[in-house]
């Protein structure tokens, strides 16, 4: 028997990197802007080729199944014009390559997450790793951990030093040396 248990929040990426937090992102759905003259379809296809030329190819909205389920489940298809300025959610996850954006909160980073995101890697004994959190506020003390990823995406998490950490990790003594 599987139990599982709905919780809300927003998901919160922190990237630990020889047990030390490194960087910490929020992850959004994909979304479009309405432009009150654009289909939902021209929509997509723009901000696609936007998020696809930011990320070097690994970022797009598909236009599928998932993608106009959310769009009527909001009242719209895919010929609809959403009104000028409204901002649709298109995708119910924020995974980066189906057209979700990162933004950086790796200040903002509550002592307490920063703690347990520690905590989970040294209990799992995974030195590079990905935590992914639901939060209602990174600055607060609530979370739960969803997921443990040993291939995080170090680049998506710039201006953050995550490529930096990870080769201190693996040599030691040269990042001893330089500094």
């Amino acid at each position: 028997m599987l139990v599982e248990q709905f919780c809300a929040g927003t998901d919160l990426r922190v990237v630990v990197i020889n047990y030390e937090v490194v960087a910490a992102a929020i992850r959004r759905p994909a979304e479009v802007r309405g432009t009150g003259r654009h289909s939902l379809r021209d929509l997509l296809a723009k901000v696609s080729r936007r998020r696809s030329v930011a990320t070097g190819g690994e970022s797009r909205i598909p236009v599928d199944a998932e993608t106009e389920r959310c769009l009527a489940a909001a009242g719209y298809g895919l010929g609809d014009v959403l009104p000028e300025g409204e901002v649709l959610q298109v995708r119910r996850t924020a995974n980066l390559h189906t057209g979700g954006t990162i933004h950086d909160v790796t200040e903002e980073l509550s002592d307490t997450l920063r703690d347990a995101a520690v905590r989970a890697a040294t209990a799992l004994e995974i030195p590079v790793v990905g935590l992914d959190f639901l939060v209602p506020d990174v600055r607060g003390d609530a979370y739960v951990i969803i997921e443990a990823n040993e291939r995080p995406g170090l680049a998506n998490h710039e201006p953050q030093p995550t490529a930096e950490r990870f080769i201190d990790l693996l040599f030691p003594h040269v990042a001893a040396a330089v500094r």
